[in-house]
């Protein structure tokens, strides 16, 4: 079953967040016929630190004003990975190293990708982003 309208539209609205932020390489996953936790997962790229904070601090803001809050929020800044989980949607924001050492698109490379600005499914082989 693909994710629901309503996830997707969370996950661009945290898109957009990002990029508000100047975060990079955006890849929406769409891990609802392989998860039965999440619909989606938005990855994103943040050059520094001080920006990681920033970027997940401008989903948090955006979604919350939408009246999204996380179930969790994992990771501070210096450990190069923070993830926030809105039970169908999970945001990845992570810095250049951690994001080619987990490398989440090769491990979720089996998975239909959404463009991050629209939502709209991307033809299979379609946005490979940041670490592919």
């Amino acid at each position: 079953m693909p994710a629901s309208d309503e996830a997707v539209a969370v996950a661009v609205d945290a898109a957009v967040a990002a990029a508000d932020r100047l975060a990079t390489d955006p890849v929406l996953l769409e891990v609802a016929d392989v998860l039965v936790v999440a619909d989606l997962f938005l990855v994103v790229t943040a050059g520094n630190e001080r920006q990681l904070g920033a970027v997940v601090d401008a989903i948090d803001e955006r979604l919350s004003a939408a009246g999204r809050e996380p179930l969790r929020r994992e990771g501070v800044p210096s450990s190069g990975w923070m993830l926030m989980d809105y039970g169908d949607v999970v945001c990845h924001a992570m810095l250049p190293e951690a994001r080619e050492r987990y490398a989440l698109e090769r491990i979720w490379g089996d998975v239909p990708r959404r463009d991050p600005t629209t939502g709209d499914r991307l033809p299979d082989g379609a946005g490979a982003g940041a670490g592919a």
